[in-house]
């Protein structure tokens, strides 16, 4: 089983780095293997709506976004860390993320995912809501653990002295460990529950 943890801050040794590595600790204890791509110091563009994924099933611009989405594919849980800019996460990690989910047509449901951010004080639960999103909307189980999944620290490393924070990514490591494994068993006992075909409503017909 595997791990998918993606990094959105500019610093690729800040504080939302060392968050996911007291996570990924706890990942490799458990038999997991982990990989992290650090994206948020990347030059990555929005999306441009111009329906190429729609035929093509991956994003017109051939970037970081399409060569994620093959390991997207494969893992069996994913971790989206990123900083908190104005209450909501860093554009570039935004960026990416509404191409990444918006492009990639496979099915997602029962991958776990787990959203991480990272603040000097403010704006974390706001981040924490948006960046679940991206699970909610796919089908995705979203892991908790003891507490919003939160670091404090404004230069890098001062979230080393957030006892509760570091504890929290702990905690949410352990618990999504077990939830991917149960989700496992799951799937080889009942397989995956039977899905109707989406019905799309537009609010002018």
């Amino acid at each position: 089983m595997n791990i998918l943890m993606i990094n959105g801050s500019p610093r690729k040794e800040g504080n939302t780095a060392l968050a996911l590595k007291e996570m990924e600790q706890i990942f490799l204890q458990n038999g997991f293997e982990c990989e992290t791509l650090h994206v948020g110091n990347m030059d990555i563009r929005g999306c441009a709506a111009c329906g190429f994924c729609h035929k093509n099933g991956r994003c017109a611009f051939d970037d970081i976004v399409n060569e994620t989405a093959k390991k997207l594919q494969e893992c069996d849980g994913v971790v989206i860390g990123s900083p908190v800019y104005y209450a909501a996460a860093n554009g570039t990690l935004t960026a990416f993320l509404n191409r990444l989910f918006y492009s990639t047509p496979f099915d997602k449901r029962m991958k776990v995912g787990a959203a991480v951010v990272a603040a000097r004080r403010g704006g974390l639960s706001a981040t924490f809501d948006q960046l679940n999103k991206y699970f909610t909307i796919s089908g995705m189980p979203v892991a908790s653990g003891q507490y919003w999944n939160s670091v404090h620290g404004r230069e890098a490393g001062e979230a080393a002295q957030d006892a509760e924070g570091l504890q929290s990514m702990r905690t949410l490591a352990q618990n999504m460990t077990f939830l991917i494994k149960s989700i496992a068993l799951g799937k080889e006992a009942f397989g995956l529950p039977e899905r109707e075909s989406p019905l799309r409503t537009n609010f002018i017909r």
